[in-house]
C-alpha cells in the first residue's frame, strides 16, 4: 500500500538553489533532484525529528497528525537545525530546540511560544517536500513536477498475495550511487566478489543476454547455472537454469527477481539514495513467496553479507564517479547491462556528477 502525505506548504517557483556544499555538477544536480529517492525506513519515523541527507541537502523527517513531513533541516527563525529539537509530545509535530517553535503537518508553523496570541507569519513555515511511503520506505523529491503524480519505481510482487514483505536495514556506502547500481546489475563478478555468500569460482562464464529498453530504463533476462542459495544451505537440481530478471528505473534504482526451483520468487529492490556524489545510502526492500513464516533476521544477515561484498569493491573504484563517455573505460560483452545503464543516464541529460 502506498501512503502519500498531504501536499506541503506551497512555495513560489524559483531558480534552482544548490545546497551549500554541493558535490555535484550544478546542471546534474538540477536533473537528479527531479527524481524520487528513499531517505528513511518508515519504522524510523515517529514524533521525534530525524536528520537525513539527499543530494547534499540536509533534511528533517518527522510525523505530525499521522502524516510524514520532509523539510529542510533548518528553523526559518534563527537557523538552528530542527533535528536538534524534539517532538511536541502530542503527535502534532516537532519543536525547535532554540525558541520552541512548533512545526506540524505540511511543515506549517503552528505555535510560537513567545507570542501565543499573535498571528503566525507564513514565512515561518518550513520549506517542505512531498513524501510518499512505499515498500516500507519514505520517498521524497526535491524538485517534483507540480503537475505530475509521484513516480516511485515499481516493485513486482510486493502487493501480491502469498508474498512476504521485508524491508532490510539500510547500508551506507562511501561511493557514488551510479557505481553502486552498476555493480548490482553486473553479472560477471559473482564468482569473484561473492565468495562468502553465493558465488561459485568454478562457474564464471557469462552466457549471452540482451538488455531491452523501456520508459524508465531497461530490463534484462539473464539465465545461468549460478545458484542463488547461500553457501551451505540448499542445492538446486543439477543443470537448473536460474533466471534473474533485472529492471532498471533511472537514475539509481533497480530490482532483481530471482526465479528459484519449484516456483520460488525473490524480488530485491536496490534503491541507491544519493546522499552526495561520494556517499550513498542503499535501501533494500524484499518480497518473496517462500519461507514466508520464517524469521527475517536470516534475510537481513544474508542481504548484508552480499552487499558488504559489493561495497568493498565499489568503494575502491576509480574514478569515483561513473564515466558516461563510453571511451573512458574498456568494455566486454558481459557489460551490456552496464552500457545500457550508462546510456540511460546520458539520455537523462547527465554529464559530470562531480563538481571537481
Amino acid at each position: 500500500m502506498t501512503t502519500v502525505a498531504p501536499r506541503p506548504v506551497p512555495t513560489q517557483a524559483a531558480p534552482v538553489v544548490l545546497p551549500r556544499e554541493c558535490t555535484f555538477d550544478p546542471d546534474d544536480w538540477a536533473i537528479l533532484a527531479q527524481h524520487w529517492y528513499p531517505v528513511a525506513l518508515s519504522t524510523e519515523i515517529g514524533d521525534e525529528p530525524l536528520s537525513v541527507r539527499l543530494l547534499d541537502e540536509t533534511l528533517v523527517v518527522y510525523r505530525a497528525d499521522g502524516h510524514i513531513v520532509v523539510a529542510n533541516d533548518i528553523c526559518p527563525h534563527r537557523g538552528v537545525p530542527l533535528s536538534r529539537g524534539y517532538g511536541a509530545g502530542d503527535g502534532t509535530g516537532i519543536r525547535c530546540a532554540y525558541h520552541g517553535l512548533r512545526f506540524g503537518a505540511g511543515g506549517r508553523c503552528t505555535d510560537v511560544p513567545a507570542h501565543p496570541a499573535s498571528k503566525i507569519p507564513a514565512r515561518l513555515n518550513l520549506r517542505s517536500y512531498l513524501a510518499v511511503e512505499r515498500y516500507g520506505l519514505v520517498w521524497t523529491c526535491l524538485r517534483p513536477d507540480p503537475d505530475a503524480a509521484p513516480v516511485i519505481p515499481a516493485m513486482a510482487h510486493w502487493d501480491e498475495a502469498g508474498f512476504q514483505q521485508i524491508t532490510c536495514p539500510w547500508i551506507d556506502i562511501a561511493a557514488f550511487a551510479g557505481r553502486q547500481v552498476e555493480g548490482f546489475l553486473d553479472v560477471a563478478h559473482f564468482g569473484f566478489v561473492h565468495l562468502d555468500s553465493f558465488g561459485d569460482p568454478n562457474n564464471t562464464e557469462v552466457p549471452d543476454y540482451t538488455p531491452v529498453r523501456h520508459q524508465y530504463g531497461h530490463s534484462v533476462d539473464y539465465w545461468s547455472t549460478v545458484s542463488n542459495y547461500p553457501h551451505g544451505t540448499k542445492e538446486a537440481p543439477p543443470g537448473f537454469q536460474w533466471l534473474r530478471h533485472f529492471d532498471v528505473h533511472l537514475p539509481f534504482t533497480a530490482t532483481l527477481v530471482v526465479h528459484f526451483p519449484d516456483g520460488g520468487l525473490l524480488n530485491i529492490m536496490n534503491a541507491a539514495s544519493p546522499v552526495s556524489a561520494r556517499q550513498t545510502r542503499m535501501f533494500a526492500p524484499i518480497a518473496r513467496n517462500f519461507d514466508t513464516n520464517q524469521p527475517v533476521q536470516a534475510v537481513y544477515d544474508f542481504n548484508r553479507t552480499v552487499f558488504e561484498e559489493d561495497r568493498a569493491v565499489v568503494e575502491i573504484q576509480k574514478p569515483e564517479n561513473l564515466p558516461l563517455d563510453p571511451k573512458l573505460e574498456v568494455h566486454i560483452p558481459a557489460d551490456r547491462s552496464s552500457i545500457a545503464y550508462r546510456r540511460g543516464l546520458r539520455d537523462l541529460g547527465l554529464s559530470h556528477f562531480f563538481t571537481a
